[in-house]
């Protein structure tokens, strides 16, 4: 693995934690607090059972074997606008997020080094981080070596990465694989395969985050980088107001003008807001058993997006 990136440094700082805080009863009111308790555990405990068999697709909540489906169906009907799509939601700026973080990452395999790296790009159908971050490599280090594989569970998606793989360096090559599989499961790929584990805008759209967290563990070997970059919150009030004014009212009318399809953007925007926020994410890879350099994150463009990166000990 590259050992000139000093993860502590670029993400240092520590997550600020808030105590939690803690509410009395009167003594006038223990016997209808009593009722009310008894009533309330009975709710949360059917809430609870509720909670298990959904889940959130946008705004909307659905049973979670429903999802996948849906998902699918969303990327299906914008995987020919997918870049145009991401155009839309960052006003562009998507691909120098791209661009930052593989040289952030600064993978290749080193001239010194006869251990070429095992790179994998999950949710990465249409190719454009698996090809920048093998650019990288070729370009920087004189990598010919290290090997990409692109996951993702939907085919159309593939396809669309497939046909742009024939105008790269890489078209034909055993050095590329796209493989179709679910992101939560990765069941093609073995434990302790993979050096760096890459994923952008798509975990906010897994079933069950976390156990796309805990497979991503999984398949790196020790040593290994998980790095992802997502749709993220805004902290600053005002700043965030206009986002979301732009989110809601203009996105999905672009969609329709755009791709005629409102529905899909609409679902987009949404899944940005229920996705968790930086420091609730990072403490979900960290609970994957990642170990989280500093803060864990790099807010890019007031927390519109961040880098995440965990690193398996």
């Amino acid at each position: 693995m590259p050992t000139s990136t000093h993860w502590d440094v670029f993400y240092g700082g520590d997550i600020q934690t808030t105590p939690q805080m803690a509410f009395g009863i009167t003594p006038r009111l223990t016997r209808a607090t009593g009722l009310i308790s008894s009533a309330a555990r009975h709710l949360s405990t059917s809430a609870v059972a509720l909670q298990q068999d959904f889940t959130h697709f946008g705004y909307k909540t659905i049973p979670k074997d429903e999802k996948e489906n849906l998902v699918k169906g969303v990327f299906s009907s914008v995987a020919s606008n997918y870049d145009v799509m991401n155009d839309v939601m960052s006003m562009g700026i998507h691909r120098l997020w791209k661009k930052h973080l593989i040289e952030k990452l600064d993978c290749g395999m080193r001239p010194n080094s006869n251990e070429p790296l095992d790179f994998l790009d999950v949710a990465g159908g249409t190719g454009d981080i698996a090809f920048g971050l093998l650019d990288h490599a070729r370009l920087k280090y004189g990598d010919n070596k290290s090997t990409m594989t692109v996951a993702d569970i939907n085919p159309d998606m593939l396809r669309e990465g497939e046909k742009r793989c024939l105008s790269t360096p890489y078209a034909n090559s055993p050095r590329i694989q796209f493989l179709e599989q679910n992101g939560e499961k990765m069941d093609a790929i073995p434990d302790n395969s993979k050096d760096v584990y890459t994923i952008a805008f798509g975990i906010r759209n897994f079933t069950n985050i976390q156990a796309g967290l805990n497979t991503a563990y999984r398949v790196l070997k020790p040593g290994g980088i998980f790095a992802c970059l997502e749709f993220s919150q805004v902290n600053d009030p005002a700043l965030d107001y206009l986002y979301q004014a732009y989110s809601f009212s203009l996105l999905p009318l672009m969609g329709q003008l755009i791709a005629n399809d409102r529905d899909s953007y609409q679902y987009l925007v949404e899944s940005i807001r229920k996705f968790p926020n930086q420091e609730t994410f990072a403490n979900m890879i960290r609970e994957a058993g990642f170990y989280v350099p500093g803060k864990g994150y790099e807010n890019l463009t007031f927390g519109v997006a961040a880098i995440h990166i965990g690193v398996k000990l």
